[in-house]
């Protein structure tokens, strides 16, 4: 039963996020994905510090130039087209924190790794890589994800990439 939750899940996420996108939510005016029996689905997650050499430039700061958040909320990164910004969800492993999607990496784009902010190196290369079981508590904006990297695209390809990808999707 739960395997079967899942893949019609699957299908109805995969269905509402990528093909019928353009639904509008009344209030912010993003795409929406709509309510449906569980949001639950297994990911690989990875780490990162803002202590790593090519975070350095950008300090603790997000992609949105935030501070980057750790405790009962905190930051993740993924690629802006399947996790669009402000996605919130949790592990199943750790239901009291809400992790949201601020921030987004070059090593993201084309995947369905979300990488999980850490405030140490140590921490980073504890959590390593896992496949974990997330619970989508709420989907972010494609809209307000292609307003912030539409300007950027002409810096770099994998923000062209994910500019794209929402393009297709609204």
């Amino acid at each position: 039963m739960k395997s079967s939750i899942r893949l019609v899940w699957l299908i109805t996420a995969s269905s509402a996020l990528f093909g019928a996108a353009n639904a509008q939510t009344e209030t912010s005016g993003c795409a929406s994905v709509p309510e449906i029996e569980t949001e639950m689905r297994t990911v690989r997650t990875t780490a990162y510090s803002h202590g790593e050499a090519d975070h350095l430039k950008y300090g603790r700061k997000n992609a949105i130039g935030t501070p980057l958040k750790y405790g009962r909320i905190r930051s993740a990164a993924a690629d802006w087209s399947r996790f669009p910004l402000g996605t919130k969800f949790r592990l199943l492993d750790d239901p009291q924190t809400l992790y949201v999607i601020d921030d987004y990496g070059r090593a993201l784009v084309g995947k369905e790794t979300i990488d999980l902010y850490k405030p140490t190196l140590s921490a980073m290369r504890k959590w390593g890589a896992r496949h974990v079981e997330i619970e989508i508590v709420e989907w972010g904006c494609l809209q307000e994800s292609l307003r912030i990297l539409k300007p950027r695209a002409r810096k770099a390809a994998h923000v062209r990439r994910m500019v794209s990808a929402i393009e297709k999707q609204i």
